[in-house]
């Protein structure tokens, strides 16, 4: 079975490259560009490698902007579909692939969302997990139901202050890398992170004071 195989076999249930816990590489694996390298010239097993490696974390972002797992898969699906057919072209020294990467998934994303103008969204919580209709004994309904209103606003957000909002919500990016990310410069990302956060701070305020 391919690495693409694999991922279609994902929407079955089935265990799948994108299911592996992503790492980064170490001394005694090829990193990126040498993937690449491979994966340019057909091989599959390099190919899966990438999967592993970088889908766990595409798959997150496409998750959490559409708050659908089936969409989410097939927005990855044809990411990772475009790196098979682009490697070959592929040139170290530039932008970094996971950079690249998220790029095409966020430009999917908002593609879709023009398209389909989605109509759930992943709550804007501390972890981002997915959403669930379990509450634990660590969330109380109150806490629920202000995720829910949160996540009503979130979906009001136009869809780059979104993409934008999700890339620096985990921390792990800098502005710089998440400019890259959108094809923006820093400051337009600075922009954007300013006004989609002061939208959620009003619409909070709002809420607050119509409270009894």
């Amino acid at each position: 079975m391919t690495a693409l195989a694999r991922m279609t076999d994902m929407r079955d249930g089935r265990a799948g490259a994108m299911r592996a816990a992503e790492r980064p590489a170490t001394a005694d694996e090829p990193d990126d560009d040498a993937l690449l390298a491979l994966v340019g010239d057909g091989d599959q097993r390099a190919f899966a490698r990438l999967v592993a490696r970088h889908g766990p974390k595409a798959q997150a972002v496409a998750h959490r902007f559409t708050g659908s797992a089936s969409e989410a898969e097939d927005l990855v699906q044809e990411a990772f579909w475009r790196v098979w057919k682009s490697a070959d072209r592929w040139r170290p020294g530039g932008a970094r692939f996971s950079t690249w990467l998220h790029r095409v998934v966020v430009n999917l994303c908002v593609d879709h969302d023009r398209r389909r103008r989605l109509r759930r969204f992943l709550p804007f919580a501390d972890a981002f997990d997915p959403p669930s209709d379990e509450v634990g004994p660590e969330r109380s309904l109150s806490d629920r139901d202000e995720v829910d209103q949160v996540r009503a606003d979130i979906l009001t957000l136009p869809a780059r202050q979104r993409a934008a909002l999700l890339l620096a919500a985990d921390g792990e990016r800098s502005n710089a890398e998440i400019a890259e990310a959108l094809d923006a410069t820093e400051k337009a990302v600075e922009s954007m992170l300013v006004r989609a956060r002061r939208t959620l701070r009003a619409l909070q305020a709002a809420r607050e004071e119509t409270r009894p």
